[in-house]
């Protein structure tokens, strides 16, 4: 038996967010460590929904839910590079 196909459904939608969040905090920009960091961040900010396929959870997610699940995301992702970057060891050069 294999779980390969169980993952977590916000993963997609914060890795994106993280992506386009991230001109806006420059010395993120070019760090994958620190954007995987966000990334952990906010994941763990969100109550995860496991499903095997993309279609399990958008059959029984309505609008307003998948409204609500942007705006979580969103306010995941702010957290998270705050979060970070208040508390990423400065450059000391």
């Amino acid at each position: 038996m294999t779980f390969e196909s169980v993952h977590n459904h916000h993963e997609k939608m914060v890795f994106r967010r993280i992506m386009d969040t991230a001109a806006a905090y420059p010395d993120f920009a070019e760090n994958s460590q620190l954007l995987a960091d966000v990334a952990c961040v906010a994941l763990n900010r969100l109550q995860p929904r496991y499903i095997r396929h993309q279609v399990d959870l958008s059959f029984y997610t309505d609008d307003h839910d998948r409204a609500q699940l942007e705006i979580a995301v969103q306010e995941a992702v702010v957290f998270a590079f705050h979060f970070v970057q208040i508390r990423r060891p400065q450059d000391k050069s």
